[in-house]
């Protein structure tokens, strides 16, 4: 084995290095040429000194660099949760500030209305296929609701019970072709009967018929519940004049109403189960004047 180590070329040249190192040093010292020495191991580590602070200065920057990420990774992490927190917060704030300017107005409208009992309910379920025609309410006969009791918001009339099961009730709103009501113009006092119309409730419209050729409805006029028939009692708000037209036919006029409740953002309902009289303990629906 020592015999292959000393015949090895590297070895011998790298042998010759070490001793070279180590001799000329020593015998340099001794002529008194020291300062020679030191000069030429400076020159000779020089390069690998100033190379060696650059490799530290890397470790350290690229430790730094870690760090500092885990530190703005963290402060991302904070920041997410502060509005994710800031955010439920605002989503709550308008909650409460919904609930309250609804239960302001519901308290108006029981101020208004004394006679009428009211059932509230919220907006469980939109029947498929239909636009803002029929809604199913999360109360029934449970809590005192019927057929053919009306439902409304402070706006106005939505439109009334069609079915009512224990704890559920499906409402047919006055877009709906199937639905009517007796109707006056506020302005005018003019009578007519105003009806659900298949060909514009996705406009969300209804019309008023059986108004005279020489009607004096116009755009913006308020239209009101006349009482007339079963269901609704009378001065509820229904909606506003868009648009009059003459029917040829009939030789009458039409006026289109958009009702004021609006049917495609509301939540929340009252239902009346009675108004002026009791509601007959049998019976399934609320008694008129």
């Amino acid at each position: 084995m020592p015999k292959k180590l000393f015949s090895n070329k590297f070895f011998i040249a790298a042998l010759c290095v070490a001793l070279a190192l180590v001799i000329v040093p020593s015998v340099l010292s001794l002529m008194g040429l020291s300062s020679y020495v030191r000069g030429a191991v400076v020159t000779v580590l020089s390069p690998l000194q100033r190379l060696m602070t650059s490799v530290t200065d890397a470790v350290e920057g690229f430790t730094d660099y870690f760090t500092e990420f885990d530190r703005l990774q963290k402060e991302n992490e904070d920041l997410k949760r502060r509005l994710r927190e800031l955010e439920d917060r605002g989503y709550r704030i308008d909650e409460i500030e919904q609930m309250n300017e609804w239960l302001y107005d519901y308290l108006g409208l029981v101020r208004e209305h004394t006679d009428y009992d009211l059932a509230v309910a919220d907006i469980v379920g939109r029947e498929i296929g239909n636009y803002m025609t029929v809604f199913t309410l999360g109360v029934g006969t449970e809590s005192g609701v019927y057929a053919n009791m009306p439902v409304i918001t402070s706006d106005g009339i939505v439109g009334y019970v069609r079915e009512a099961g224990s704890g559920w009730c499906q409402v047919l709103t006055i877009l709906e072709s199937s639905s009517s009501v007796g109707a006056y113009v506020e302005r005018t006092g003019e009578v007519g009967l105003l009806e659900g119309d298949f060909s514009m409730r996705t406009d969300g419209l209804c019309r008023l018929s059986y108004l005279s050729q020489d009607s004096t409805v116009e755009v913006g006029d308020r239209v009101l519940s006349s009482g007339l028939g079963s269901i609704y009692p009378r001065d509820l708000v229904i909606g506003f004049v868009e648009r009059v037209e003459d029917d040829e036919y009939s030789r009458t006029k039409v006026a289109y109403i958009r009702p004021a409740a609006d049917l495609t953002d509301i939540t929340r309902v009252m239902v009346i189960r009675s108004y002026e009289t009791v509601r007959d303990e049998e019976g399934g629906g609320a008694n008129g004047e």
